[in-house]
Protein backbone atom coordinates (compact mmCIF):
# COMPACT_ATOMS: atom_id res chain seq x y z
CA UNK A 1 0.00 0.00 0.00
CA UNK A 2 1.30 3.62 -0.73
CA UNK A 3 2.08 6.05 1.77
CA UNK A 4 -0.65 8.83 0.15
CA UNK A 5 -3.08 5.73 0.53
CA UNK A 6 -2.09 4.41 4.54
CA UNK A 7 -2.47 8.42 5.14
CA UNK A 8 -5.88 9.22 3.71
CA UNK A 9 -7.34 6.04 5.09
CA UNK A 10 -5.58 6.82 8.63
CA UNK A 11 -7.97 10.45 7.66
CA UNK A 12 -11.12 8.43 6.73
CA UNK A 13 -10.93 6.53 9.85
CA UNK A 14 -10.51 9.34 11.88
CA UNK A 15 -13.28 10.89 9.95
CA UNK A 16 -15.49 8.41 10.52
CA UNK A 17 -14.95 7.96 14.39
CA UNK A 18 -15.71 11.39 15.33
CA UNK A 19 -19.42 11.79 13.16
CA UNK A 20 -16.98 13.16 9.85
CA UNK A 21 -15.04 16.14 11.36
CA UNK A 22 -11.19 15.37 12.04
CA UNK A 23 -8.66 17.70 13.42
CA UNK A 24 -5.50 16.93 12.90
CA UNK A 25 -1.65 18.48 13.44
CA UNK A 26 0.49 18.10 10.58
CA UNK A 27 3.78 17.22 12.20
CA UNK A 28 2.42 14.73 14.70
CA UNK A 29 0.31 12.83 12.05
CA UNK A 30 3.59 12.47 10.06
CA UNK A 31 5.68 11.64 12.53
CA UNK A 32 3.08 9.00 13.98
CA UNK A 33 2.69 7.50 10.46
CA UNK A 34 6.36 7.98 9.44
CA UNK A 35 5.95 9.94 6.31
CA UNK A 36 7.26 13.48 5.60
CA UNK A 37 4.63 16.86 6.67
CA UNK A 38 4.52 17.55 3.03
CA UNK A 39 2.66 13.94 2.10
CA UNK A 40 0.18 14.97 4.42
CA UNK A 41 -0.67 18.20 2.71
CA UNK A 42 -0.26 16.16 -0.71
CA UNK A 43 -2.93 13.82 0.77
CA UNK A 44 -5.06 16.23 1.93
CA UNK A 45 -4.72 18.53 -1.27
CA UNK A 46 -5.62 15.75 -3.68
CA UNK A 47 -8.16 13.62 -1.34
CA UNK A 48 -10.08 16.04 0.40
CA UNK A 49 -11.54 18.19 -2.06
CA UNK A 50 -15.03 20.24 -2.31
CA UNK A 51 -15.63 18.01 -4.76
CA UNK A 52 -15.02 14.89 -2.75
CA UNK A 53 -17.33 16.04 -0.42
CA UNK A 54 -15.18 17.52 1.75
CA UNK A 55 -14.06 21.25 3.88
CA UNK A 56 -10.96 21.71 4.68
CA UNK A 57 -9.59 24.49 7.35
CA UNK A 58 -6.01 25.06 8.10
CA UNK A 59 -4.35 27.36 10.65
CA UNK A 60 -0.33 27.55 10.62
CA UNK A 61 2.07 28.69 13.28
CA UNK A 62 3.39 26.39 16.31
CA UNK A 63 -0.81 25.23 17.58
CA UNK A 64 -1.46 25.11 13.82
CA UNK A 65 -4.21 22.00 12.62
CA UNK A 66 -5.78 21.07 9.90
CA UNK A 67 -9.89 20.53 10.53
CA UNK A 68 -11.41 18.20 7.70
CA UNK A 69 -15.10 18.21 7.65
CA UNK A 70 -17.09 15.93 5.67
CA UNK A 71 -19.87 17.38 4.25
CA UNK A 72 -23.07 15.67 4.53
CA UNK A 73 -26.16 16.41 2.86
CA UNK A 74 -28.75 15.07 0.52
CA UNK A 75 -27.87 13.12 -2.51
CA UNK A 76 -29.18 15.34 -5.13
CA UNK A 77 -27.29 18.52 -3.61
CA UNK A 78 -24.08 16.59 -3.56
CA UNK A 79 -24.71 15.60 -6.84
CA UNK A 80 -25.64 19.12 -7.87
CA UNK A 81 -22.82 20.63 -6.14
CA UNK A 82 -20.44 18.24 -8.56
CA UNK A 83 -22.44 19.67 -11.54
CA UNK A 84 -21.65 23.37 -10.34
CA UNK A 85 -17.93 23.01 -9.50
CA UNK A 86 -17.28 21.24 -13.19
CA UNK A 87 -16.54 24.49 -15.32
CA UNK A 88 -16.33 24.55 -18.77
CA UNK A 89 -13.98 22.12 -19.55
CA UNK A 90 -12.91 18.55 -18.23
CA UNK A 91 -10.55 15.80 -18.69
CA UNK A 92 -11.30 12.03 -19.46
CA UNK A 93 -9.08 11.46 -16.60
CA UNK A 94 -10.61 14.11 -14.26
CA UNK A 95 -14.00 13.32 -14.66
CA UNK A 96 -13.26 9.50 -14.32
CA UNK A 97 -11.47 10.55 -10.48
CA UNK A 98 -14.52 12.40 -10.25
CA UNK A 99 -16.76 9.95 -10.83
CA UNK A 100 -14.70 7.11 -8.61
CA UNK A 101 -15.28 9.56 -5.69
CA UNK A 102 -18.88 9.71 -6.15
CA UNK A 103 -19.48 6.15 -6.67
CA UNK A 104 -17.48 5.78 -3.53
CA UNK A 105 -19.60 8.25 -1.76
CA UNK A 106 -22.85 6.52 -2.75
CA UNK A 107 -23.93 9.62 -4.90
CA UNK A 108 -24.03 7.61 -8.40
CA UNK A 109 -23.91 3.41 -8.63
CA UNK A 110 -22.16 1.34 -10.60
CA UNK A 111 -24.04 1.42 -13.55
CA UNK A 112 -24.18 4.88 -13.83
CA UNK A 113 -20.50 5.40 -13.13
CA UNK A 114 -19.77 2.87 -16.12
CA UNK A 115 -22.56 4.25 -18.19
CA UNK A 116 -21.08 7.84 -17.74
CA UNK A 117 -17.47 7.45 -18.33
CA UNK A 118 -18.32 5.50 -21.60
CA UNK A 119 -20.52 8.71 -23.01
CA UNK A 120 -17.45 10.71 -21.43
CA UNK A 121 -14.70 8.64 -22.74
CA UNK A 122 -12.11 9.82 -25.59
CA UNK A 123 -13.33 7.05 -27.64
CA UNK A 124 -16.65 8.37 -27.48
CA UNK A 125 -15.55 11.32 -29.46
CA UNK A 126 -12.97 9.77 -31.66
CA UNK A 127 -14.63 12.41 -34.77
CA UNK A 128 -14.70 15.34 -32.36
CA UNK A 129 -11.87 17.39 -33.16
CA UNK A 130 -9.36 16.89 -29.85
CA UNK A 131 -9.20 20.81 -29.49
CA UNK A 132 -13.35 20.48 -28.63
CA UNK A 133 -13.53 17.18 -26.75
CA UNK A 134 -13.22 18.48 -23.04
CA UNK A 135 -15.66 21.38 -23.32
CA UNK A 136 -18.12 18.80 -24.70
CA UNK A 137 -17.28 16.19 -22.06
CA UNK A 138 -18.25 18.92 -19.79
CA UNK A 139 -21.46 19.63 -21.19
CA UNK A 140 -22.45 15.87 -21.26
CA UNK A 141 -21.20 15.23 -18.09
CA UNK A 142 -23.49 18.12 -16.25
CA UNK A 143 -26.53 16.71 -18.32
CA UNK A 144 -25.81 13.26 -17.41
CA UNK A 145 -25.57 14.24 -13.88
CA UNK A 146 -28.33 16.50 -13.78
CA UNK A 147 -30.93 13.74 -15.32
CA UNK A 148 -29.95 11.73 -12.67
CA UNK A 149 -31.13 14.46 -10.04
CA UNK A 150 -34.45 15.12 -11.99
CA UNK A 151 -34.82 11.16 -11.77
CA UNK A 152 -34.57 11.01 -8.40
CA UNK A 153 -37.12 13.45 -7.39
Amino acid sequence: MKMSDIVAAYIINMLDQSDGNAEIQRNELAGMLGCVPSQINYVISSRFTPEQGYIVESRRGGGGYIRITRITTDRRIAIMHVVNSIGERISEATAATILDNMAGRDLIDTYEKMLIMSALSDKAYRNVPQESRDQLRAAVMKNMLAAIVVLQT
